[in-house]
């Protein structure tokens, strides 16, 4: 298994999401500033909403949604054991 793997999780208020690594790296996934801003045409419209978010699972160690939504774990796991925070970041505007 590599040292990024997730190997538990837990969804909490606000688009956040505590995870923690095969190694024991634990911190914090903040979606919120891209789900707040609702559909926008991009791959996460599906879970603009809290009872959608909520339905995360782990697969083969990434955040993963209903719908093939997922999250790269290697570079969350960098940005994490860096600063203890992976952000999803604000779009800018629409997705063509």
């Amino acid at each position: 298994m590599a040292v990024w793997s997730i190997v538990r999780f837990k969804v909490v208020a606000n688009f956040k999401i505590e995870v923690t690594f095969a190694d024991g790296t634990a911190g914090v996934v903040d979606l919120s500033p891209r789900l707040t801003q609702g559909p926008l045409g991009d791959g996460f419209d599906a879970i603009c909403e809290e009872p959608a978010f909520a339905k995360a699972y782990l697969e083969h160690g990434a955040l993963t949604w209903p719908g093939g939504i997922d999250l790269a774990p290697d570079a969350m796991y960098q940005r994490i054991r860096e600063s203890g925070i992976s952000t999803l970041a604000a779009k800018t505007r629409m997705v063509a």
